[in-house]
């Protein structure tokens, strides 16, 4: 056998080796990259990689190798799991760099890092002055997680007490065509309506639609293979919310227009009615 054959064929065998030990030791390796997790990555990669083109290296010892550095990982990485201190020694602890505005030089010397690198990562976190930061971690995989001072901080619907419907996954219920019914199924609509509502944003078939999605509040997010075709989203909610007014409107007018006592004590009543279900309802009409 050719020498480029004998590297191809260990190349493939070590990668897919490698591939395997990756999906043992899990997404932990590569999503939170550690200290450990760096060096062992290196190690395993290196190994593999050596494998592959280095023909004094056994394939046996090789895998050996892979083994032993792929099972200790696992070992402690399941030790980390169970021990507290385990999991300090292998993965370290966040240290605090910034409390209440002030900088803590003793840690950030600690960390090796420049007052350039702590500015540089409080600037990705949309952090500019030091002094509107609260808190600033420095976190065992090498992120910077930071708490701005609570006047800072975005407003949201909760500060303001405001009332939001509760904002629930969306689901893909067209896909290349072909209609999904476990997830149509899922969100609770049938295949019926999904016809009509398609053909409102101007597909003829469901093979006219590359992708739909529909979010917790029925909004239907239609894409066509024809993108010239209109795709405005109707939005049902205005909709409602529309002829409500329009009735408490109506119901208004005809107070003004009657001079019987009772009638128009009718319909204020139902007026009122009406303008406290559309209070009640704005949150999910919007």
């Amino acid at each position: 056998m050719a020498e480029y054959q004998l590297i191809a064929l260990r190349s493939v065998f070590s990668f897919f080796l490698l591939l395997g030990i990756c999906r043992i030791l899990g997404k932990q390796q590569i999503s939170q990259l550690t200290f450990f997790d760096y060096i062992v990555g290196i190690t395993i990669g290196s190994i593999a990689a050596s494998l592959s083109v280095d023909q004094n290296i056994k394939i046996t010892n090789g895998i050996a190798g892979l083994v032993v550095w792929g099972g200790l990982s696992i070992v402690v990485a399941f030790l980390a799991l169970k021990s507290r201190i385990i999991s300090t020694i292998v993965a370290g602890q966040p240290t605090i760099l910034i409390e209440n505005g002030k900088i803590n030089e003793k840690n950030l010397r600690k960390s090796k890092l420049t007052l350039d690198q702590l500015m540089l990562n409080l600037r990705q976190k949309n952090a500019f002055k030091i002094s509107d930061v609260e808190l600033a971690v420095f976190e065992t995989n090498g992120e910077l997680s930071v708490m701005k001072k609570s006047d800072l901080e975005p407003v949201t619907p909760k500060v303001l007490g405001m009332k939001l419907e509760k904002e629930k996954r969306p689901y893909i219920v067209i896909h290349d065509g072909l209609v999904l019914d476990n997830m149509l199924q899922s969100a609770g609509y049938t295949k019926e309506w999904l016809y009509g509502e398609i053909q409102k944003h101007g597909a003829k078939t469901f093979s006219d639609v590359f992708v739909a999605q529909i979010d917790s509040k029925g909004n239907l997010y239609v894409d066509l293979y024809d993108d010239k075709k209109p795709t405005e989203t109707p939005n049902a909610r205005k909709i409602v919310a529309a002829q409500l007014h329009k009735i408490a409107a109506d119901l208004h007018v005809y107070r003004l227009a009657t001079d019987d006592p009772d009638a128009q004590a009718m319909y204020k009543k139902q007026q009122e009615e009406v303008e406290a279900l559309i209070k009640s309802l704005t949150p999910y009409l919007q």
